[in-house]
């Protein structure tokens, strides 16, 4: 007869967590909650629901709200999320620099920008005395921690930089300077990655959805099955360095005709430069204006980056099969104009049998990176 197999089985304790959490995040997607309300959506009972809930008053991470008169019977109790934590997020780009101040809900409460100081260290000094500002303008705020946006890939065990061609900066470590200088969990990650988390921690989308950021470059965040894919190193999602032609313009990467060469801000500025050399030195907006007011030339530009990111896009629609992709940049201001190319170009690309996913704009007025950040640093006390 065979030995029996040991199976193994979730402590008290395990189960006592995975219900702190399954409490904790329905308060928070669905928040101002009673009691009752938590005890019925989940499945515990009540008992339950009230130890966990005393704990998470006692904790400070929930505060109760007034009491809702009814027709009849006891005035329910509503609870919310403690709006006294908060996380301070930053967001680094090549060009600009954001330090901010959320509390648990993603409301910011400060926004302070900068331009991106070229060398790491000072940029370093930078983070760190405006984080220490905000610590000294907000002294009654809980801080729960620090997230970092960073347009690179980061190695989950050391926390350096790995890859952010357009940052230039390799093997750079942020994490463990920050945290030895404030004593505060510090996390970091990719920006697309942080997009998927913004949207997935406050706009409750899809299971399968893939975040394009477009800027300087080109990043993909990917969502599948309700997970986050980091792949090998935090590698995956890279499409943006993809090449569309091999032949093509050098990359910032290193490698020829990448996707981000021909589908971000920086291309259609090129491409605009090429057909007007004597156009004075623009920024992305600027270009978008142009447009607007019939600059054909300028128009001419941003339809063959929408043309270019079409083709890249229907790269990523054949790889992942996603059911939404949320792009998130400046383009989405001319949403009328991306939008129609991008769709024309899929349409006629599609494979037989294949589905064409909602292509949805995201006007997020440049907070979604730093809403990111707010999840990435709770996440750890939310996520199952």
């Amino acid at each position: 007869m065979p030995e029996t197999q040991k199976i193994d089985t979730a402590s008290p304790e395990v189960v006592r967590q995975i219900n702190r959490r399954v409490v904790l995040n329905l308060i928070r997607t669905r928040q101002p909650i009673s009691r009752a309300d938590l005890a019925r959506l989940s499945g515990m009972q009540r008992s339950t629901i009230s130890l966990i809930v005393e704990e998470l008053l006692n904790e400070k991470w929930l505060v109760e709200g007034d009491a809702v008169p009814l027709p009849r019977g006891r005035r329910p109790t509503f609870l919310r999320l403690n709006e006294n934590r908060v996380v301070i997020g930053i967001d680094l780009r090549p060009t600009e620099l954001t330090i901010a101040l959320a509390d648990i809900n993603g409301e910011f409460l400060s926004k302070d920008v900068i331009p991106t100081p070229q060398d790491p260290k000072a940029a370093l000094e930078a983070i760190k005395s405006r984080v220490e500002k905000i610590i000294s303008l907000w002294p009654r705020k809980s801080i729960q921690g620090i997230g970092l946006s960073l347009p690179g890939r980061v190695h989950p065990e050391t926390g350096t930089l790995t890859f952010a061609p357009n940052l230039k900066w390799v093997g750079e470590d942020l994490k463990a300077p920050l945290a030895a200088a404030f004593g505060l969990p510090v996390e970091l990650e990719n920006a697309a990655n942080n997009c998927v988390l913004a949207s997935l921690w406050f706009d409750q989308p899809a299971e399968n959805f893939v975040v394009l950021t477009v800027s300087e470059g080109i990043g993909c965040g990917v969502l599948v099955n309700g997970r986050l894919a980091r792949g090998v190193n935090g590698m995956a999602g890279e499409f943006g360095h993809v090449a569309l032609n091999p032949d093509g313009p050098k990359c910032g990467c290193g490698n020829d005709g990448c996707w981000e060469v021909y589908g971000s801000n920086r291309a259609a500025l090129r491409y605009y430069a090429e057909s007007n050399p004597q156009a004075a030195r623009l920024t992305f907006p600027d270009l978008l204006r142009l447009a607007d007011q019939d600059d054909t030339q300028a128009a001419a530009a941003l339809d063959k980056m929408a043309h270019h990111l079409g083709l890249g896009i229907r790269m990523i629609v054949t790889a992942l099969a996603p059911e939404k992709i949320v792009v998130i940049g400046d383009l989405t201001r001319s949403w009328s104009r991306f939008g129609q190319r991008i769709e024309a170009v899929l349409a006629a690309r599609t494979l037989p049998g294949g589905h064409t996913p909602q292509i949805l704009p995201a006007h997020q007025d440049g907070l979604a990176r730093l809403r990111g950040t707010v999840a990435l640093v709770l996440q750890r006390h939310f996520s199952a």
